[in-house]
């Protein structure tokens, strides 16, 4: 692995706020992996999927401001979070390709920030990082906890599209099985992988959402899956905090488990045992 990988970090508005976990086990697992993350001082949120709705130009404008940070260091930006990272490659994609656009969001950034987005960089989400650049074999090394469940590893819809989900295939990923492996784990197959769960639709249709959360954790035990972790904070807040609504909604057997992606990396690195202790506790609980 070469030495002191650096990347402009992203954690996104979930891993700053509810799920402070997620930046517990990423100074972790960035430690033992001698990972610099760069911290975007002021970058803002991403939009969520919700504000290019209402208004696409101000959220182009708001993520430009984003890159530009990280173009000033001369690095890629890296987020934990599926939802951010396919917004976010969006962005990134279309300001790329539309140099007037680009150059109407350069007006605006010059204006309030006196910073341009020229479009170097790549948008990368920590499981792209983790695999292709400081590769299976190293982790593997690395490993003190093997975390020998049948884990079932959710992506996160938003950044299974062409080009967001770096090498790996958009329609049917291995990239997390993969690194499950690695882990100790035993990686599930399993077809709601790459589903949604239905967020932000929570806001405004929660039944829906529940129905397909249900869905995903019910397959998701069906092929016998002891843990589930997520590449995306915002997904997961449907995926462990609405478990008990979800089964009551539909019926669906949902309690499992739900660990972040970086958690799963970050305690079988060795990092914060006690809470991996607690997930051992919490799987032998729930157990089928």
């Amino acid at each position: 692995m070469a030495k002191g990988l650096r990347y402009a970090y992203y954690p996104g508005c979930v891993a700053q706020g509810s799920a402070r976990e997620v930046a517990d086990a990423m100074t972790g697992l960035a430690d033992v992996l001698n990972l610099d993350l760069v911290s975007m001082t002021g970058a803002a949120c991403c939009g969520a999927g919700v504000m290019k709705q209402a208004n696409w130009k101000l959220q182009a404008a708001i993520n430009a401001r984003t890159f530009a940070q990280a173009e000033a260091d001369g690095l890629d930006v890296m987020t934990p979070c599926a939802s951010c990272q396919g917004n976010m490659h969006e962005d990134l994609v279309l300001l790329q390709q539309d140099a007037a656009l680009r150059e109407e969001v350069n007006v605006i950034l010059e204006r309030v920030s006196g910073t341009r987005f020229e479009g170097t960089l790549r948008m990368r989400h920590l499981l792209q990082i983790l695999v292709e650049d400081v590769g299976l074999d190293t982790i593997r090394e690395k490993v003190i906890n093997p975390i020998n469940f049948p884990i079932a590893g959710y992506y996160g819809a938003p950044m299974q599209q062409e080009g967001a989900c770096g090498g790996d295939d958009a329609y049917d990923p291995s990239y997390f099985e993969q690194l499950i492996e690695v882990l100790g784990g035993k990686p599930v197959q399993w077809d709601s992988r790459t589903s949604s769960v239905g967020f932000p639709g929570l806001l405004s249709e929660e039944k829906s959402a529940m129905k397909m959360t249900a869905a995903v954790l019910s397959d998701a035990k069906q092929e016998g899956a002891k843990i589930m972790a997520t590449a995306c904070p915002l997904s997961h807040l449907n995926l462990d905090t609405y478990q008990v609504k979800a089964g009551k909604v539909t019926g669906k057997s949902t309690s499992i488990p739900v660990i972040h992606l970086p958690e799963l990396v970050a305690w079988a690195l060795g990092c914060d045992i006690d809470r991996l202790a607690q997930l051992r506790t919490r799987a032998l609980v729930i157990g089928d």
